[in-house]
């Protein structure tokens, strides 16, 4: 139980300890030295008198009475060496423990320096977001500037691979996009000559659906790429008025969606936080059950001014351990890549993105008898002033 508690402590307060119990260690075995020595060179037996002295003391002293005064003032001074030693041992020791914690807070200064920087990379929105921060711990040449140089260096190379990752998905869906719009421009025509046949026309239509799947795949790769980069547009935006607009827009095939749309503002972009609310709504209907099934979506403002969404369905009965592999991209539940199904398997991880990227987060955990509930916290913004309001008041 010690050991742990004493693991709790921080460097300087570890450091501090070891310094002050070294000092402390090393003062009492040097009080003890000097004790024993000074202790040594103190007379133990008869001492002499000159003959001067010798009359002045009346009545005259014996051996025994000799033998008394060596003892008490052997013992006084032992006494007052210990006691006086120990006293300026324990001022000494509290002035050393406080210069100790001191100094380890001035030496282990450049090592909180990495350790904020680490943070504020490792619990930044995203992945990514961070990376272009540098220590550039300046100084000299030991291991705490060896361990930040490092570091900087690590951090550059990761902010040049996930650039080079964003400009690669962009690239080649803009590539991409080309061809497949070609292709969908000759299917069409195909399918819709009068000469065309049924098997040709069957053909054209189920290609033009593989066409619009990989269109939409490619849109998904974009607007990922886009949503996991620095905000550049920061609007009002009141995720109530959301809900009610794609609530209205989404096919519900069959599926009932319910909204209570309460008041939720928050800043950032107006399209891609549509396209978060309308990818939960679409990923609610389109996984749900055959019959009387429903979507849930409600908005609301905690005390805390934190903006929450939650969006619930019916539907297949989800394992919480497939919970995390549902935000990855190309995943989708019980289905694998290669399979022809409705979706990319881009629209959580798209939700995913969009949330961190305006400072929120997103959490999902299935719903008792089946289907999910997702939420989303983002967060809150003030209302914007009214129109002709004088802002100073």
């Amino acid at each position: 139980m010690k050991r742990l508690k004493i693991s709790r402590l921080t460097l300087r307060a570890r450091l501090t300890i070891v310094y002050g119990g070294l000092f402390l260690l090393a003062g009492v075995v040097l009080l003890g030295v000097t004790y024993v020595l000074v202790s040594q060179r103190l007379p133990h037996g008869e001492f002499t008198v000159s003959g001067s002295a010798r009359a002045d003391l009346e009545p005259p002293v014996g051996a025994a009475a000799n033998q008394t005064i060596v003892g008490e003032v052997r013992g006084e001074a032992l006494n007052a060496l210990f006691t006086q030693g120990g006293i300026a041992l324990a001022v000494v020791g509290a002035a050393a423990i406080a210069l100790g914690w001191l100094i380890a807070g001035r030496v282990l200064q450049p090592l909180q320096r990495v350790t904020e920087t680490a943070q504020r990379i490792a619990y930044a929105p995203a992945a990514d977001r961070g990376l272009h921060e540098r220590i550039a711990l300046n100084g000299p040449h030991d291991e705490i500037k060896e361990l930040a140089d490092t570091f900087d260096v690590m951090l550059e190379r990761l902010d040049h691979s996930f650039d080079g990752q964003r400009r690669f998905i962009a690239n080649a869906s803009h590539e991409l996009r080309t061809p497949l719009t070609l292709n969908r421009a000759l299917l069409e025509v195909a399918v819709q000559r009068p000469t065309a046949s049924v098997e040709v026309r069957q053909l054209g239509d189920t290609l033009l659906g593989i066409n619009a799947r990989h269109e939409r795949l490619i849109d998904g790769l974009l607007l990922l790429a886009r949503s996991e980069r620095e905000l550049t547009e920061h609007s009002y935006v009141d995720i109530a008025d959301i809900v009610e607009h794609v609530a209205g827009q989404v096919p519900q095939n069959g599926v009932t969606v319910l909204t209570e749309p309460g008041e939720a503002p928050t800043a950032g972009n107006p399209v891609l936080l549509e396209r978060l609310v309308q990818n939960l709504v679409e990923n609610g209907v389109r996984y749900n059950v055959p019959d009387d099934g429903w979507v849930g979506v409600t908005s609301d403002t905690h005390p805390d001014g934190s903006v929450v969404l939650v969006v619930s369905n019916t539907g297949p009965v989800v394992p919480r351990y497939e919970i995390p592999r549902l935000f990855e991209p190309f995943h989708r539940l019980g289905e694998d890549r290669v399979t022809n199904g409705g979706g990319a398997g881009l629209g959580l991880s798209i939700v995913r993105a969009v949330a961190r990227a305006h400072g929120g987060d997103v959490d999902a955990v299935p719903r008792g008898g089946g289907g999910l509930v997702v939420t989303v916290t983002l967060p809150g913004a003030p209302p914007p002033p009214a129109l002709g309001s004088d802002p100073a008041g």
